[in-house]
């Protein structure tokens, strides 16, 4: 997949977040783009450290938006202090 097909899944997964997560979640679509891609490359790396994923294996949509929902929790708590 290349980097629009990234793009694209980043912005969906981000967006998936932040309707799934409660509370009010106040950033742009910039921002929602990189937490999607970045909850995707959380899930994948980390599920290869924890044996769920197998090198060269992407995590999934689910692992994708799970991961981009934990970064959503502790992007709040930064932004809060």
């Amino acid at each position: 997949m290349g980097i629009i097909g990234t793009i694209f899944i980043g912005l969906i997964v981000g967006l998936l977040a932040r309707f799934l997560k409660p509370g009010d979640d106040s950033m742009g679509w910039i921002m929602t783009i990189i937490l999607g891609i970045a909850g995707s490359l959380v899930a994948t790396y980390g599920g290869q450290a924890l044996g769920i994923y197998q090198a060269g294996e992407g995590a999934g949509f689910l692992g994708a938006l799970i991961g981009a929902i934990v970064l959503l929790v502790i992007y709040g708590l930064i932004r809060k202090k």
